[in-house]
């Protein structure tokens, strides 16, 4: 059996954790363990219902799935008086690059829908009706493109941004996509929390850490290990006196 090492930093933050969740339990402490040892920062994506590692591992599955983000070109008319520096959100037709801003129009929601189901250059039909398709963005990097300030383009110039599978909502880059990933669609949690929860699925790959770490023998390991400092004696000989 390999023996455990705890350095002196994790053994403080076990201290804390004691102190703080009397009477704590073997397997709850010895869990904390683990999480600290190796910086685990596990995270929920309620939507797939999955528990995984950390968020980088849910960015990596969701990207490899195809499920993050879709590269989307928009166009980028000319004289936009729709939009200016204190515009937070807009909605843009995929057809001339046509955009209302929240500040600047009184229902601008309203306004892109009736626009496109108008536009000459929607050749999109549905039942031989236009498809009210436009896109919305309240990344500022986007808005930033239609805030005209020369007012010297006389062309709609085409730019490719990146549109979130999650809320069809538009990026400037694939990081701020990202960004908005992690804030918005994920939620953090201990893996104390992952180990006494039974609603959700842990990704594989997290499984099999957990159901590696968690056994007998390395569950010993740690308890032998504590039981050489004097300030943790107290914890190990409670644990050892409800296991007989």
């Amino acid at each position: 059996m390999t023996k455990t090492v705890i350095s002196e930093e994790q053994k403080k933050n076990l201290q804390r954790f004691l102190d703080e969740n009397r009477p704590a339990e073997l397997v709850n402490t010895y869990l904390h363990f683990i999480e600290i040892k190796f910086n685990l920062h596990p995270v929920l994506f309620p939507k797939e219902k999955i528990i995984f590692q950390s968020a980088e591992e849910a960015i990596r599955h969701l990207e490899n799935t195809g499920n993050l983000w879709h590269e989307t070109e928009i166009k980028i008319g000319f004289g936009h008086a729709s939009v200016n520096e204190e515009t937070k959100k807009i909605y843009i037709c995929p057809f001339t690059g046509k955009v209302y801003g929240d500040n600047t129009h009184p229902n601008p929601q309203d306004a892109i829908y009736d626009w496109v189901s108008k536009c000459p250059e929607n050749t999109e039909r549905v039942g031989g009706l236009r498809v009210k398709r436009f896109f919305v963005s309240e990344d500022p990097e986007v808005i930033k493109n239609y805030i005209d300030k020369t007012k010297t383009r006389k062309e709609a110039i085409k730019k490719v941004v990146y549109s979130s599978v999650l809320s069809g909502k538009l990026f400037n880059s694939r990081e701020s996509v990202i960004g908005d990933f992690k804030k918005n669609y994920l939620k953090s949690m201990s893996l104390l929390e992952v180990q006494n929860q039974n609603k959700f699925k842990l990704e594989d790959g997290f499984l099999n850490f957990i159901q590696k770490h968690l056994v007998e023998d390395k569950i010993t390991s740690f308890v032998e290990a504590l039981a050489e400092d004097q300030d943790f004696l107290p914890y190990v000989e409670r644990w050892v006196e409800a296991e007989d």
